[in-house]
């Protein structure tokens, strides 16, 4: 990736999102997400390059440095929260998008990100349905959604998709990660009954 037509492009395929040029100046041209109008990256040329700022968690800003010379503290914006890609060549097209889709996932308030924090409340040695964690996560209607979610869950060591099971207390028929019985053996390991393939709600629901 080294144009600006490529950055914007990308950026504007996640979801939500549109373009804007908010300076006088049009050498800034911004991608926005839709509901909360707030920017993720931001595209301007500087020094015969194309520069991309990015939103990044401050535990990964020195990460992303660090590994690239061309990832530097964010210009004209805060040094903790943004980074500066500068579209030089040595950075993989990959790990630029990487960073433009994690700055998306800062700002945005998407309901995968709302379904992800649900599930981490749910207490050990216990179980929710898809429908409690729907509504947790602000819309019992989406019950359909968080299965969707969990199925990419991006980190299942820290978002416990295993304890989740369907209105009945029945546990997935093919656990996405592991397979058939790793569910149980999951839950039975922070002690939690599975009978038939079923947990008793009324013991160990939330």
């Amino acid at each position: 990736m080294l144009t600006r037509d490529e950055a914007l492009t990308y950026g504007l395929s996640l979801p939500d999102t549109y373009q804007d040029a908010p300076f006088k100046d049009t050498n800034w041209q911004l991608v926005r997400y839709k509901r909360n109008k707030k920017a993720f990256l931001w595209t301007y040329e500087r020094d015969g390059y194309i520069n991309l700022n990015v939103k990044v968690d401050p535990e990964k800003a020195l990460f992303w440095r660090d590994i690239y010379a061309s990832v530097i503290p964010g210009y004209h914006q805060n040094k903790e929260h943004w980074n500066t890609i500068i579209l030089d060549g040595t950075i993989p097209e990959d790990d630029i998008k990487l960073m433009i889709a994690e700055s998306y996932d800062l700002i945005s308030d998407s309901p995968s990100k709302r379904i992800y924090e649900a599930v981490k409340q749910i207490p050990y040695g216990h179980v929710a349905t898809y429908a409690q964690v729907a509504e947790a996560a602000g819309d019992r209607k989406m019950a359909r959604a968080v299965g969707n979610a969990l199925h990419k869950n991006p980190d299942p060591e820290n978002i416990p998709c295993f304890r989740v099971v369907n209105a009945k207390g029945e546990l997935s028929g093919g656990f996405a990660f592991g397979g058939v019985g790793a569910q149980a053996k999951l839950l039975e390991a922070e002690g939690v009954e599975v009978i038939g393939g079923r947990v008793n709600l009324k013991k160990y629901g939330v």
